[in-house]
């Protein structure tokens, strides 16, 4: 379990930010983890703002939801310009597939990290393809801590770190959830629609 570093609040010297990235597979728990995280920051009396991208309306207009049903408030924004903006005041910066956000969102990241700010974001590593999705790769690179979150294989129930889609399209962003995904495990990944026979 991750355990946060303490996060000091003396004006002797300006605070020290940071980034921390968690990634996985879809049902993996990504979301989850980032909501415990930003609720010890509140229980820590910090002062936390949270964001995603407009166009995740899966659940909820606004807040964050996972996949327990556990949520927590957030701020859904169109560009990542506009998280510098709206975090000016806040002590924890949280944003929620952050796979879907401009190219911009790392040094976007950088920026709230170096101005003192304790950056949780969770995303996708992979697409459906099983290429790095988008901006996570720099943003893993960057980052002081990573977390990478698994599922279970929902075909042979090993442990999962891909996801899998049940559809033809070849859009690389398509929303959806169970009826459109899988988690699995590398090898019933590779097989495709072959992965049935094994299928407890």
């Amino acid at each position: 379990m991750f355990i946060e570093p303490l996060h000091r609040k003396e004006n002797i010297n300006p605070r020290t930010g940071w980034i921390e990235v968690i990634c996985g597979s879809m049902f993996s728990g990504k979301t989850e983890e980032l909501i415990r995280r930003l609720n010890r920051a509140k229980i820590a009396r910090q002062k936390i703002q949270i964001f995603k991208p407009a166009l995740d309306k899966r659940y909820h207009e606004e807040n964050i939801v996972s996949h327990n049903d556990n949520s927590i408030r957030s701020v859904p924004v169109h560009a990542s310009s506009e998280i510098m903006t709206l975090a000016k005041n806040s002590e924890v910066v949280g944003i929620d597939e952050v796979q879907f956000f401009d190219e911009a969102i790392v040094e976007v990241c950088n920026e709230l990290a170096n101005i003192g700010k304790r950056v949780i974001v969770a995303g996708l590593d992979m697409d459906y393809t099983g290429k790095p999705f988008g901006c996570m790769p720099q943003l893993m690179a960057v980052a002081e801590f990573v977390t990478k979150v698994h599922a279970i294989c929902m075909v042979c129930g090993e442990v999962a770190s891909y996801s899998y889609r049940l559809s033809p399209s070849n859009e690389r962003v398509l929303l959806g959830e169970t009826d459109l995904y899988e988690a699995r495990c590398r090898r019933c990944f590779n097989l495709g629609e072959n992965a049935d026979r094994f299928r407890s």
